[in-house]
């Protein structure tokens, strides 16, 4: 055998070897149309500063309480704010009051030229229901344990993905 061969060998035994093995490197979630909460809090603790979340509801409501970080656009003014504020190919996550004033505003959005919008099923109750973080006046929330502890956040981070693999 010559040494062209031997390392041919040696590169399909490494190739052979690689495919056995489990795929253990994590990957973000994709972008769906209809997103659930898991998958914008999934996408959040990745970290993705790519996207946008949109609450459509009325300026008194999301005064009171919303998704932390997200943007109030109520459906009146949804489609001239969105145009001069925001940018077509930009992730767009949007919540209403009901799932279908998130679908009317994603209707609205698709129509104006944005490309990647997505209706957050269940809306702000669906988000708190899987203790995302929420601000507003009526709020009052403490952070939490694992808001400054690092094990604290690794240990809620673990739980949170197995109640989302239960769901699943």
């Amino acid at each position: 055998m010559n040494l062209q061969q031997i390392m041919k060998n040696i590169e399909d035994t490494i190739l052979d070897t690689k495919d056995k093995l489990p795929n253990v490197t994590p990957v973000p979630p994709g972008f769906h149309n209809q997103a659930t909460a898991h998958e914008l809090k999934s996408r959040l603790n990745w970290g993705e500063p790519g996207l946008t979340i949109l609450d459509v509801r009325d300026h008194t409501s999301f005064g009171e309480c919303h998704i932390m970080g997200a943007m109030n656009m109520p459906n009146e003014e949804l489609s001239t704010l969105a145009e001069s504020g925001l940018e077509f190919n930009r992730d767009l996550y949007v919540y209403g009051a009901s799932d279908q004033e998130s679908a009317s505003a994603v209707d609205t959005l698709r129509s104006a030229g944005f490309e990647r919008v997505a209706e957050l099923k269940g809306g702000l109750s669906a988000w708190r229901e899987i203790a995302g973080s929420v601000e507003g006046t009526a709020t009052n929330q403490s952070p939490g344990a694992d808001a400054y502890n690092v094990s604290s956040r690794l240990q809620a981070f673990k739980e949170e993905k197995a109640r989302e693999k239960r769901m699943s």
